[in-house]
């Protein structure tokens, strides 16, 4: 199994001194989340929480432009600076809007089966394989019936440029994972094998490949 790159105090470290330097990644997270939004027709649901919401830049974007304006939204982040800044940018939403700090852990404070979309946006390449698998339980835990997971991260390179990048990041991953924030390329459709895979695209800018993935719960799950 891939460990962990930083410990979760590191994590939280880090991303507390990054910041709202965490918009400059839209150069190639933009592009992720149009391709995400496109397919996944989040206008049509009432509810959604997501799993490391950084500065709220993606939820003011939701918020704004794609979710109906009765929808609510609930996220967490194991970052104080992060929790702040989403706060202050989500607060014209009002009580629609749900944030809180995460200690770290990957199970959430919501019912079974209470919210229609589950979204986590380059978080899952900070953990481990182990961590990754207890967010995908999770996540069909509070996932309703029918439920749609939405997840987009750095993933394996696609084509020569971009392969070549990719290994030089891992390089620099196994170097010192904070030189890249603690991620690293994961390859999301290997947590997915019992849920019902709608949508899969990679997509490069600026030689770093990104996954996006959507995913239904099955009835299986339901059942079980």
């Amino acid at each position: 199994m891939n460990q962990r790159g930083l410990s979760h105090t590191k994590v939280e470290q880090f991303y507390d001194g990054h910041g709202a330097k965490q918009d400059g990644a839209g150069y190639y997270e933009n592009a992720t989340w149009n391709d995400l939004i496109a397919h996944a027709k989040l206008d049509e649901v009432s509810s959604i929480f997501e799993f490391g919401g950084g500065t709220g830049k993606f939820a003011e974007l939701l918020l704004s432009e794609h979710l109906h304006q009765t929808a609510t939204y609930w996220g967490c982040d194991v970052s104080s600076s992060m929790v702040g800044l989403s706060k202050k940018r989500l607060e014209k939403f009002g009580e629609r809007v749900h944030i809180w700090k995460s200690s770290g852990e990957f199970t959430f404070s919501l019912p079974d089966e209470s919210v229609d979309v589950f979204v986590s946006n380059y978080v899952l390449d900070i953990l481990s394989d182990d961590e990754i698998k207890t967010v995908i339980d999770e996540a069909q835990r509070i996932l309703k019936k029918g439920g749609l997971l939405c997840l987009t991260g750095l993933t394996h390179g696609k084509g020569l440029l971009s392969k070549l990048w990719t290994a030089f990041w891992h390089l620099r991953f196994m170097i010192n994972p904070q030189w890249v924030g603690g991620c690293r390329p994961v390859a999301l459709l290997n947590f997915l094998s019992e849920w019902d895979v709608l949508y899969r695209n990679v997509l490069v800018a600026r030689a770093i490949s990104s996954e996006v993935v959507l995913a239904r719960k099955s009835r299986l799950q339901s059942v079980l």
